[in-house]
């Protein structure tokens, strides 16, 4: 049985060995690489972890095994602290089209309607990833500009998508 629960600094090995795993088998779909992110010390992710922290990762949790991740960062500054921003959301390969993104997703859009106010998420998705696109389309997010060769990785442009959800 899979749930969706919220991680903590107690998760943090299962989180950094996920979090890696995305930046090597979807590199197009991070700014974060996995060279610059495996070198970082745990301690940053458990800080990361930490209830107290202006983000909250949910994972998607099965048997024990951590299979999805979507972390949700609120803005600290004064002018934006209306919004949040869901800045990365991974499933690993082999559990993807079990609608375990769109729970992930949904637990983060819930998070955020808790939090007193905040108005709106944002987030940007790679042009190219039909099938995120078509997940926080269906979530009620909306486009609202591309943002072209915003990515680069080797000599491939990734075009991102900037989409956001009001409520």
């Amino acid at each position: 049985m899979m749930e969706i629960q919220r991680l903590n600094e107690q998760d943090v090995e299962r989180y950094l060995e996920v979090r890696l795993q995305s930046l090597q088998t979807n590199p197009e779909a991070f700014a974060s690489s996995y060279e610059e992110e495996k070198e970082r010390p745990v301690e940053l992710y458990q800080s990361r972890l930490n209830p107290q922290s202006p983000s909250i990762t949910v994972g998607a949790v099965e048997d024990g095994q951590l299979v999805g991740i979507a972390t949700l960062v609120t803005e600290t500054k004064q002018k934006l602290s209306h919004r949040a921003n869901i800045v990365s959301t991974y499933v690993i390969p082999e559990k993807r089209g079990n609608n375990i993104g769109r729970k992930l997703i949904e637990q983060a859009i819930q998070h955020a309607q808790r939090i007193q106010g905040i108005e709106q998420i944002y987030l940007t998705v790679a042009s190219e990833n039909k099938a995120a696109r078509q997940l926080y389309l269906s979530s009620g997010f909306e486009f609202f500009g591309t943002d072209k060769k915003a990515l680069k990785l080797e000599d491939h442009y990734i075009d991102i998508d900037h989409m956001v959800l009001y409520f």
